[in-house]
């Protein structure tokens, strides 16, 4: 195992965040109930803990994401219709290349490449 960090994210329906996160070619891998571990193959790992009822609110979810990718445009056009921005995906001043959605407890989800 090489090292590397996973994110562990609220899930107030595991199934919703599940689909969603298909979209950006996540699978499950493991499945204990209210606890999955999805990954997608090419390094890509996520854990989704089971939070009924949390947030309270979409919007209050603090949590976020950025899922680094080469190809942007390929994955922004699977989900165009979920980005947050209008125009996106588009250049940043810190020097990304990327684009925002929401997953459906809240979670924000940046996906970009750094540009040279």
């Amino acid at each position: 195992m090489s090292h590397h960090c996973v994110a562990i994210v609220p899930a107030d329906d595991l199934d919703a965040s599940t689909a969603f996160y298909r979209l950006f070619g996540f699978e499950v891998a493991a499945d204990f109930g209210g606890y999955r571990i999805l990954e997608d193959g090419r390094g890509w790992h996520l854990h989704l803990n089971h939070m009924p009822g949390w947030p309270k609110q979409v919007e209050d979810n603090p949590f976020g994401l950025y899922l680094y990718v080469e190809d942007v445009d390929a994955v922004a056009d699977r989900v165009r219709d979920r980005i947050i921005e209008r125009g996106a995906p588009h250049a940043k001043p810190w020097g990304t290349y990327e684009f925002a959605v929401s997953d459906p407890t809240g979670v924000l989800v940046r996906i970009g490449r750094i540009i040279a």
